[in-house]
C-alpha cells in the first residue's frame, strides 16, 4: 500500500533522514519506534508532503509519482493524517469539525457510526474544539480521518498524555479500523501498547531504520528497547 525508498530530510543544513526505506502492507499496521529527534515526525510529514526538504521516492499503491504532489492531492488520494496536536480547528464545533474534510475514499464512516465508536463525540458534539480534553481532542482527530474514507492513517503518538483506559480505547479502535482493511502507519513510544495493535515495528535511530522488527523480538527485548528509547 505505501512504499518508502531512499527518504532524505533536512532542516535547514541539518540532515535528519538518511535514506529511509520503508513497507506498509494494505490494511497492515507498522510502527516507527525511536528516541525523541529521531526523525519519526518527519517521515510522516514528508509522506503527507508537508515538508518540503526532502528527496527520496514514495510511492501508494504501487503509484511512483505520489511522492511528487501537493499535501492536498495526496489526501485527496486517501491518506489521512492525525498529527501530534491533533489540529483541532479551535473555532468550530465537534459536529463542524467531522464534517468540514471532504470524502475521499470508498468506505467513509458515517456520523452516526462515528457517535457510535466515540460516544463522548456525541455527548460534546456542540463543544468548540478547544473544550475538549486531551483524549476527547484524539478521538475527534482519528474520527475526522474515518469520516473521510481514508485508505491510509499517518497517526503521530495518539497514546501521548492519556490515561490508561482511553489507550485501551485507541487500541481498541485501531483494530477496528484494521479489520475494516485500513492501512496505519504509526508513531508510539509505549512499546507494550504498540504490540498489541501493529503487525511489525521500524526502529528508527539518527535518521536511518537500523532494525525492523516483529512482535516477538519486541516482547524479548523490551528492557534493551526501553533502555535505548530512553524510557
Amino acid at each position: 500500500m505505501l512504499t518508502v525508498e531512499g527518504l532524505n530530510a533536512w532542516y535547514g543544513e541539518a540532515q535528519v533522514l538518511r535514506n529511509v526505506d520503508l513497507t506498509v502492507a494494505e490494511g497492515e499496521i507498522v510502527t516507527l519506534v525511536g528516541r525523541n529527534g529521531a526523525g519519526k515526525t518527519t517521515v510522516l510529514r514528508c509522506v503527507m508532503g508537508l515538508h518540503a526538504h526532502c528527496t527520496g521516492q514514495i510511492g501508494l499503491l504501487g503509484d511512483t509519482a505520489f511522492g511528487t504532489r501537493p499535501a492536498h492531492r495526496r489526501a485527496r488520494a486517501g491518506v489521512g493524517y492525525v498529527p501530534d496536536d491533533r489540529g483541532i480547528y479551535a473555532t468550530l464545533s465537534v459536529e463542524e469539525n467531522l464534517l468540514l474534510p471532504p470524502v475521499v475514499g470508498p468506505d467513509p464512516w458515517s456520523l452516526r457510526r462515528v457517535y457510535e465508536t466515540f460516544p463522548v463525540l456525541q455527548e460534546r458534539r456542540r463543544f468548540a474544539g478547544t473544550q475538549l480534553s486531551g483524549g476527547e481532542q484524539q478521538m475527534l482527530a482519528l474520527a475526522r480521518v474515518l469520516r473521510s474514507g481514508a485508505r491510509v492513517l499517518l497517526c503521530d503518538e495518539p497514546t501521548e498524555g492519556l490515561s490508561p483506559l482511553l489507550v485501551r480505547q485507541i487500541g481498541d479502535i485501531l483494530l477496528e479500523i484494521k479489520a475494516a482493511g485500513v492501512t496505519v502507519l504509526l508513531i508510539e513510544q509505549n512499546l507494550h501498547f504498540a504490540t498489541t495493535v501493529a503487525d511489525r515495528h521500524h526502529l528508527l535511530a539518527e535518521g536511518r531504520v537500523v532494525e525492523t522488527l516483529d512482535n516477538g523480538a519486541v516482547r524479548r527485548r523490551e528492557h534493551e528497547l526501553l533502555a535505548y528509547l530512553g524510557i
